[in-house]
């Protein structure tokens, strides 16, 4: 069970490191030039699409971080620093570019389609949807990824539960330090 956790972890962290990347870059003030909607502030129905806080600042730097999550991933299993037999990815036959993209796209892909939503249904930007807000990046990353890589059900369910799980406790870090406004 535990090789099964680590592999989890191992592999979605690409995906879950674009998830969180925003939130980090949203908060360095030189950055902010950038700060540009990537629905450039129209409206459906007289809402936001998705609102200001999905920028393209955070899909770049989401896909840079993804990037160098899987350059680092194909060099450990490469190296033997990580075994191969907990890694997912036949590192040697998959383009990081492409795999990078399909974690980072899916992921915030799935969060901005999550905010569509939730706009539509008048739910504030910042304000929580349980359990939704947990699953939108899971699902989105996952689908993506999985144009490249075949997983076995058992480790799309393994990936779902470890990261579910990891989601409201680095949000609840994240808030104590300063990063979110809101605890979950």
């Amino acid at each position: 069970m535990w090789n099964d956790i680590l592999s989890a972890l191992w592999f979605f962290a690409p995906a879950g490191l674009a998830n969180m990347t925003p939130v980090l870059v949203a908060k360095l003030p030189y950055l902010h030039k950038l700060n540009w909607p990537i629905d450039g502030g129209k409206t459906f129905r007289d809402k936001p699409i998705f609102g200001p806080n999905k920028t393209y600042r955070g899909f770049f730097f989401g896909f840079l971080i993804a990037l160098l999550m899987v350059v680092w991933q194909k060099w450990a299993v490469d190296s033997g620093t990580w075994s191969d037999e907990l890694a997912w990815i036949d590192y040697s036959t998959i383009n990081v570019l492409v795999l990078a993209a399909a974690f980072s796209f899916g992921a915030l892909g799935g969060d901005a389609l999550e905010s569509f939503v939730k706009r539509q249904l008048g739910i504030k930007a910042g304000q929580s949807w349980f359990p939704f807000d947990q699953l939108d990046y899971i699902l989105g990353g996952l689908l993506l990824s999985g144009a490249l890589v075949e997983l076995k059900p058992s480790h799309v369910f393994m990936v779902l539960v470890v990261w579910f799980v990891i989601h409201p406790v680095s949000t609840v870090i994240g808030w104590s330090i300063g990063l979110k406004d809101k605890p979950i």
